[in-house]
């Protein structure tokens, strides 16, 4: 393991606490089908606190990571931010784009110790935006947010879903997010999970181009690439860019650990009641944190380790040798097949050699 590389089956790289799933917005895509109002079994504020007490015990700056919903629907967020501040936590948050997300709370996030705002454009244009989020205003709350993440210091990162309806928005959102000044761009690539299991997602081959067009985004632009529900953008930037094979030098520092990351696998997510998941994609829980602790369930439950041993993969995902590095995504695997070992039904590449089965939609998916 190179030096600078966290050891993924010791502490998360990004912890995402779910505050809460009531939010204002009906987005074509939301993982949480989100409410107006909030659950009644919410984990408190006092329960809060325990949870990023018991984080801090992964180590020294564990990135942790407020969603929803929208976590500003509740009015102790700044708090929370204040208070894993204070206790070494890397402190982020994902608001959604509404008239609550005032330069005023913006101000307050960054005043409490926030690392980063994350906010969400799926349209380079208001229209656009405003469709795929179903709500009139979005857009315009969402860069006036950005803008006061700006001027406030407080890094910006953009977050974009992927999906048949937004993929031609791309290079005009690739703009904004430069006009923006954002620090990084996060793509997501949609899984078929919530309100989003009635989008259509991108068939293999033109996600495969997609992850071409944002290497060379990346080896252009000022800002920052990662991708989310696709790690097989590794893959791909390996070999279209680093030239270096699966058995060659590490290759995890020639693209960056952050996107490397993977359900189970240097991630791990807690719901608004509690309940740990690798990921919210993949909403297989492994008991609750009012239970048990959330370092060892990490560290030891049995969905977490097998997700974190690429020998354990099934199918392409299981024979491809770049598994070490990507390993498909777990998530879509889970929700499309049930098995979240299972190959990853997005990515068309085919190993070397390999001669059996194959996804649905992958027939006409060249051998490599």
């Amino acid at each position: 393991m190179h030096p600078n590389a966290l050891d993924t089956d010791e502490r998360p790289f990004v912890l995402v606490w779910e505050l809460t799933r009531a939010c204002e917005l009906t987005c074509k895509h939301c993982r949480a089908d989100a409410q107006p109002e909030r659950h009644p079994d919410e984990l408190t504020t006092a329960e809060g606190k325990a949870l990023l007490d018991e984080a801090r015990r992964f180590g020294e700056n564990q990135l942790v990571v407020l969603s929803g919903g929208d976590p500003l629907a509740r009015d102790d967020t700044v708090e929370l931010v204040e208070y894993g501040t204070d206790r070494g936590l890397l402190m982020t948050l994902t608001p959604s784009g509404t008239a609550s997300l005032t330069p005023e709370r913006v101000d307050a996030l960054a005043d409490a110790g926030a690392r980063r705002l994350a906010v969400s454009v799926d349209g380079g244009s208001r229209a656009a935006h405003d469709e795929f989020r179903g709500e009139p205003g979005s857009y315009d709350s969402t860069i006036r947010a950005a803008e006061a993440a700006r001027d406030a210091g407080l890094p910006l990162q953009i977050n974009t879903t992927v999906c048949a309806e937004t993929v031609e928005e791309l290079p005009a959102i690739r703009d904004l997010v430069a006009d923006l000044g954002a620090v990084l761009w996060s793509v997501f690539f949609l899984v078929p999970v919530g309100r989003g299991a009635v989008l259509d997602s991108l068939d293999p081959e033109r996600a495969e181009r997609v992850m071409e067009w944002l290497v060379e985004v990346d080896e252009a632009a000022d800002f920052g690439i990662k991708t989310t529900e696709a790690p097989h953008y590794r893959r791909v930037a390996l070999q279209r860019r680093v030239g270096v094979d699966a058995d060659g030098d590490d290759p995890t520092d020639a693209v960056g650990r952050r996107v490397g990351i993977t359900a189970g696998d240097g991630f791990a997510f807690v719901s608004h009641v509690g309940e740990v998941f690798p990921s919210g994609f993949l909403p297989e829980s492994v008991g609750n944190v009012r239970e048990a602790g959330l370092v060892e369930r990490y560290r030891n439950a049995d969905l977490f380790t097998d997700l974190r041993d690429p020998d354990a993969l099934r199918g392409k995902c299981g024979a491809c040798e770049f598994r070490g590095v990507c390993g498909g995504s777990r998530s879509r695997a889970y929700a499309e097949t049930g098995d979240p070992l299972a190959s990853d039904p997005l990515c068309a590449y085919v190993p070397e050699g390999y001669d059996g089965p194959l996804p649905d939609g992958h027939e006409s998916t060249s051998r490599a």
